[in-house]
């Protein structure tokens, strides 16, 4: 199983880890989503949205109607929950149109 850490990280020390993964080749941390501030990240991560992120690992692309049906809920409020987490990075659509929940390696 991978692990994704969220924290919240000012642009600053977001910047700082980037120059040094850069300079050394490699990520200092492991695969992360950060937030600028706890706010945010409990905007963007509410209940209905966390409980689809689990839905959704490690069940590779999908399309939103089997993600809604995975999650147990109705396709169009999942829709949006997935349109969030687009627009947040959370989520990636594939060239097919689907989404995954995955993060690519720095």
């Amino acid at each position: 199983m991978k692990t994704v850490t969220l924290d919240i990280c000012s642009l600053s020390d977001a910047m700082t880890d980037l120059v040094q993964a850069w300079k050394t080749g490699k990520s200092q941390r492991s695969a992360r989503i950060s937030f600028a501030t706890p706010e945010l990240l409990w905007q963007v991560l509410t209940a209905k949205r966390w409980e689809l992120l689990k839905a959704l690992c490690s069940a590779g692309p999908v399309s939103i109607r089997e993600a809604a049906r995975r999650a147990g809920r109705d396709v169009k409020a999942v829709h949006g929950d997935v349109t969030a987490l687009l627009e947040a990075g959370i989520l990636n659509r594939t060239p097919e149109g689907k989404i995954e929940f995955i993060l690519q390696a720095a």
